[in-house]
């Protein structure tokens, strides 16, 4: 859930002027000149937003959309600064979190959109300074080979019963963000809407009970998806879009959606920026349903904005985290539960990953 981000832990188009068009030639309306500068995580996303988002931002507005890549470090370095070369952050929303505590981001002007009605974005997906731009998920992966679909684990619980459903597992490190106390809470007997605040002690006893069957803790995503893919191991969570990018191509891999962990992308405005009224406009025209739509077509994201789902085929819709259907099989991760506790837990994990 995106709460409303305050200091504390709660903590357009630019109308021209109209000249005089010469006689016999036809004037296209004026438009907004500039460009808005646009920090994301690069590859394949980058490609797949500027074939949706930037390049047709640009037709309509005339402002160009300049990418830099950068690490939060240094966009906390240069928010510090009062200097920030960026204007919008396409960044996890842990990461915007850690902006807005610095006090970098500015008030999305939600009031001004033109090209996005706001009610068509859930009121857990948006707050003051940050928005979602689309949903990746933290999905049980198996290997078909292994488990044929419909004799694989369908839950946590079952995922946990190593004499039940044997086989070489995998979960997330704490290298890797944040590791899956979520899922060790639901193999114990949690309900989904019960796992916040994560009782910390035991999802350490639950995950024990299953360490002696994780052939290895990942920490990156390219990793999770090259372990299920050469069958090291057959069963283990993994990030939605690096499982099916490489099903895609043949892998014997799929997914069990049920129970899956949802995690938002989002975009925040740099208050300092050097464009902050073009920065505002893209933010606008972005979360409009047919930019937002783009990352279901191409990664296996999920858009935010609801019409979009009206825009994709249902085939697909089928696969994407945040789908009416979807939805009703997972939970929301809590950044901000995990921005206060992730240094204990780091601690914790520390010592216990060596036990």
């Amino acid at each position: 859930m995106i709460r409303q981000l305050k200091a504390t832990r709660r903590d357009v188009l630019v109308a021209g002027a109209a000249g005089l068009a010469m006689p016999a030639v036809w004037t296209r309306p004026a438009r907004a000149a500039g460009q808005v500068v646009v920090r994301n995580p690069g590859g394949a996303y980058s490609d797949t937003q500027k074939k949706f988002v930037y390049d047709p931002f640009t037709r309509e507005t005339g402002i160009e959309v300049v990418i830099v890549p950068s690490t939060m470090a240094k966009m906390l370095a240069m928010a510090k600064s009062g200097t920030t070369e960026l204007d919008v952050a396409d960044a996890g929303l842990d990461g915007l979190l850690t902006l807005h505590k610095a006090g970098s981001l500015a008030s999305i002007d939600y009031a001004s959109w033109k090209y996005t009605d706001p009610n068509d974005i859930a009121k857990e997906y948006r707050s003051e300074t940050a928005v979602g731009t689309n949903l990746y998920a933290t999905v049980l992966g198996y290997n078909k080979e292994s488990y044929p679909t419909g004799k694989q684990p369908t839950d946590w619980t079952q995922f946990w019963d190593a004499k039940a459903f044997p086989g070489s597992r995998m979960l997330a490190d704490m290298a890797s963000g944040t590791p899956n106390l979520e899922f060790a809470l639901l193999a114990d007997g949690v309900a989904m809407d019960k796992i916040f605040p994560i009782d910390i002690d035991r999802a350490f006893k639950s995950l024990s009970r299953v360490k002696p069957f994780i052939k290895k803790f990942w920490d990156t995503g390219a990793l999770s998806a090259q372990m299920l893919a050469d069958k090291d191991v057959v069963l283990g969570s993994i990030w939605n879009g690096r499982l099916q990018a490489i099903a895609q191509k043949g892998a014997p891999l799929a997914i069990e959606w049920n129970q899956h962990m949802l995690q938002i992308q989002a975009y925040g405005i740099f208050k300092d920026g050097p464009n902050t009224k073009a920065a505002q406009l893209f933010v606008d025209y972005s979360m409009s349903p047919k930019p937002n739509s783009g990352m279901g077509f191409e990664l296996n994201y999920g858009p935010i904005n609801r019409k979009s789902f009206d825009l994709l085929p249902a085939a697909t819709v089928a696969y994407l985290p945040g789908s009416p259907e979807n939805l009703k099989r997972s939970f929301l991760q809590d950044v901000y539960w995990w921005d206060e506790n992730r240094a204990k837990v780091n601690s914790i994990w520390s010592k216990w990953i060596l036990t």
